[in-house]
């Protein structure tokens, strides 16, 4: 709002309202969701190498991050006419289209790879958590590095299926985001309403993706199944066996990707800031402030959401393994069994125990 940008400033106001609501709204949730983030805490610094998992996949998707900030800032260099010099003197092959397909490639490319990264990460802490809830008392050795080999070689495909399904999705909802931009700012209205509600459309697609794909992971991280009867199973999980229930009571997801946002927040307004003050060349009339913008706001989301996917896997995990075999915990945690009852009554009728 204090640069003018009303469209947006007012979307983000109603945003900071519903967040509000939601707040007030899910006060009596807390027990419950502190209960079930205490627990992950516990189990993680106690059986296999969670948090080297989180640390390895962090550093990863950081390099990554840089290495695709690199390729597309190349890519604008070397092909976008008049940035290189060697595209008025022999062509170059340089043209606006070539670098508009370019990054649709690598932009595609990043999310399919990123979404891989964070989906194997899970899938790594998925078995780990699995392990400690079917074996409590004889952990079997090398829980950590069973996970991983069964997550790169006998799960790879499935994982690599999984996060293309997201990978379209994210795809088609930055390009709507873009579409969105340039009909605003060509002051076609019409166009503009279109792709907003386009994008919202897109946006509850790619949540009920993934609401359903981490479910559908962790089946494969205990089970071992393929993506399909996985996605299967989850289904009839959802349905009958109150997977649902436990998932509207637990908060630790919305906090976890709140978290998330404030990371891509911050890292958008540092990109702009760096704009603003810089003043690069390749950006003097601010043509490319949205994009930049646009693209430092998902590395970081992709990044802050990869670093904390250990706390939401094993949370994930334990709900999956409670619907299909809820006479595990009663048998070999009593303690949590007796606990979750306390803060949360329904908890037996919710998992039909």
């Amino acid at each position: 709002m204090a640069r003018g940008y009303w469209s947006g400033g007012i979307v983000f106001l109603i945003f900071a309202v519903i967040t509000l609501f939601m707040f007030i709204s899910w006060r009596k949730r807390i027990p419950f969701s502190t209960l079930m983030l205490q627990t992950t805490i516990d189990v993680s610094k106690t059986y296999g190498h969670v948090y080297l998992v989180s640390w390895v996949g962090g550093l990863v998707s950081i390099a990554f991050g840089a290495w695709y900030s690199i390729t597309l800032v190349a890519v604008y260099v070397k092909y976008e006419p008049g940035l290189n010099p060697a595209c008025s003197t022999n062509g170059g092959g340089c043209s606006t289209a070539k670098v508009i397909g370019l990054l649709v490639f690598i932009t595609f490319a990043m999310y399919w790879i990123s979404e891989w990264l964070k989906n194997t990460i899970h899938t790594i802490i998925c078995g780990v958590y699995g392990s400690w809830y079917f074996f409590p008392h004889n952990l079997p050795k090398g829980a950590t590095t069973g996970a991983f080999k069964r997550a790169v070689t006998y799960s790879f495909g499935s994982i690599s299926f999984g996060s293309l399904l997201l990978a379209i999705i994210n795809a088609l909802r930055q390009a709507c985001s873009i579409a969105q931009r340039s009909e605003g700012a060509q002051g076609n209205m019409v166009g503009y309403v279109a792709f907003c509600v386009l994008g919202c459309l897109i946006d509850m697609l790619n949540w009920l993706a993934h609401i359903f794909n981490k479910y559908a992971f962790a089946h494969i991280a205990l089970y071992g199944k393929a993506y399909i009867p996985a996605a299967k199973d989850t289904w009839t999980m959802v349905k009958d066996r109150g997977i649902d229930a436990l998932a509207q009571e637990c908060l630790v997801g919305p906090v976890l990707s709140i978290g998330s946002m404030f990371v891509a927040y911050t890292c958008a307004l540092l990109s702009y800031l760096y704009l603003v003050f810089t003043q690069p060349g390749y950006n003097r009339d601010g043509g490319y402030t949205p994009v930049v913008v646009a693209f430092a706001f998902l590395i970081g989301l992709q990044i802050a959401s990869i670093v904390t996917t250990p706390l939401g896997s094993g949370i994930d995990a334990i709900f999956v393994a409670m619907a299909w075999n809820p006479e595990a915990l009663r048998r070999d945690h009593p303690d949590l069994w007796a606990r979750m009852v306390s803060v949360y009554p329904h908890v037996q009728q919710a998992i039909r125990a």
